[in-house]
């Protein structure tokens, strides 16, 4: 074609299989229409020059909550804010989690109506399914609303849940639903935890001189999460399910994942920044409380060796926008959950490439895996032609220095705050779309939902397609 809408010129471009090309990127109507050698004559109504940067495909969130009270997105600064915020971090598509005990097609319309017009990136919706309505519903879920990832929460046991409005669940519950995503050819995400363990531990750890964040630990340890996933696990192989385990903590429980995935494949593992970067030494105290709870330096680096090794599939944030006041309490008052989206693209490619891991293996945890997973691949996760023009701009040489009033959250805080992260976001495009340019948020969000029909192993299979 004669002209194009814009050219990137004089960076460094990713491309799997490849590394980093010299080659400027072509963009018409929102889509890569050309990945060209520099100095190639083509007419573009702009040029931005790149140079000394490095362009990766945009960053997917797989992990979001939105909403005050972290339910579901109601008003325009619950998807303004918070997706602004990943914009900042170079995050271009985020799946949102949505929670209700009611049939989805009303809530799904609701939180759909708060977010367009007002999200700065994609997005796409989770569902947290807790009925046996909502379960038996998953066919209509995955057709009709274009939803193919259900979440529900092991540990709401007893009136555990009662906060969020969400009803108890058992085994069966959990054997039904993962049998019905597999016929549906969805994927089920849980919370692994064993909640009877936890409260069986939770008044023991509430000794006095320990800091906040080891007796939080104390309450819920590793063996918690790790029985969780191995029986969710077992169960998924039982069913013929997928099953995606969000945020991997520990050591323990990668190793049950491992140790499943020996006799099934169709397991899957996310781990989030939180994770990777932070301890219960860590000095931000109670900023830093979330369930399963931040653990021990020995389940810091197993976590990055299994980003290495590809055992961890994706990273995601667990982004909640909880207020600061919500969090400025003891550790067994203050509420659970934390701002971070803006945050993973930076982290792990900037600490992951200090660690000497593989660009492709740092691309593919915060993009391209969760692209394949969830349905999203080839529009999202790669950068080809015909891809939707998603990209995140980065300087490799430069450092971001965390804080608050730059990661744009309602919640007002970080657990982060002054950390140092070897990387800076320089532009994030979102369809070719600036939404943040030299650093600079656009006034204008452009962000639009994403029906997925498949996710799990009938999603990676459609992948393959497009290898």
């Amino acid at each position: 074609m004669d002209g194009y809408d814009l050219r990137l010129r004089g960076g460094k471009v990713f491309q799997h299989g490849a590394g980093l090309q010299n080659l400027d990127i072509l963009i018409n109507d929102g889509t890569i229409a050309g990945l060209v050698a520099p100095g190639t004559h083509v007419t573009a109504a702009e040029e931005v020059d790149i140079s000394g940067k490095v362009v990766l495909p945009g960053g997917i969130d797989p992990h979001v909550h939105l909403g005050k009270d972290i339910r579901v997105p109601r008003d325009p600064d619950d998807a303004s804010l918070e997706t602004a915020s990943a914009a900042a971090g170079g995050i271009t598509t985020m799946l949102v989690y949505l929670m209700s005990a009611e049939p989805y097609e009303q809530v799904f319309a609701d939180s759909d109506a708060a977010m367009k017009g007002n999200s700065h990136t994609d997005y796409g919706f989770h569902f947290v399914l807790g009925t046996d309505e909502q379960a038996a519903a998953i066919p209509d879920y995955v057709r009709e609303l274009g939803v193919s990832s259900f979440k529900f929460f092991m540990n709401f046991r007893g009136d555990e849940g009662k906060y969020l409005g969400l009803p108890s669940n058992d085994d069966s519950f959990m054997y039904d639903l993962l049998g019905r995503a597999a016929d549906a050819g969805a994927m089920v995400n849980p919370h692994p935890e064993n909640i009877e363990l936890v409260w069986k531990l939770r008044d023991r750890a509430k000794d006095e001189s320990l800091p906040p964040l080891e007796a939080w630990y104390r309450s819920r340890p590793p063996v918690v999460e790790a029985e969780a996933v191995q029986r969710v696990a077992y169960f998924g192989s039982v069913t013929g399910a997928s099953v995606y385990a969000v945020h991997t903590s520990s050591k323990a429980a990668l190793e049950a994942m491992r140790t499943q995935r020996t006799a099934y494949e169709n397991l899957f593992t996310e781990t989030c920044t939180q994770y990777l970067t932070l301890t219960t030494d860590s000095p931000c105290g109670t900023y830093a409380k979330v369930n399963p709870p931040v653990r021990h330096t020995e389940d810091v680096e197993a976590l990055w060796e299994g980003l290495r090794t590809g055992e961890v599939d994706t990273v995601g944030s667990d982004h909640n926008a909880r207020h600061r006041t919500a969090k400025e309490k003891d550790i067994w008052s203050a509420s659970a959950g934390f701002p971070g989206t803006g945050l993973v693209l930076p982290t792990v490619i900037g600490e992951g490439l200090r660690r000497g891991i593989d660009l492709e293996r740092l691309v593919d945890a915060t993009s391209t895996r969760a692209a394949h997973l969830f349905g999203l691949f080839p529009s999202k996760g790669t950068i080809r032609i015909g891809s939707d023009a998603d990209l995140a701009v980065v300087d490799l040489e430069a450092t971001t220095t965390v804080r608050a009033e730059t990661q744009y959250s309602a919640a007002q805080y970080s657990p982060w705050e002054g950390v140092e992260i070897p990387l800076k976001v320089v532009h994030t495009l979102v369809r070719g779309h600036f939404a943040v340019r030299d650093g600079e948020l656009s006034q204008q969000p452009t962000g639009v939902y994403l029906p997925r029909e498949r996710s799990g192993a009938a999603a990676l299979a459609q992948a393959k397609e497009y290898a």
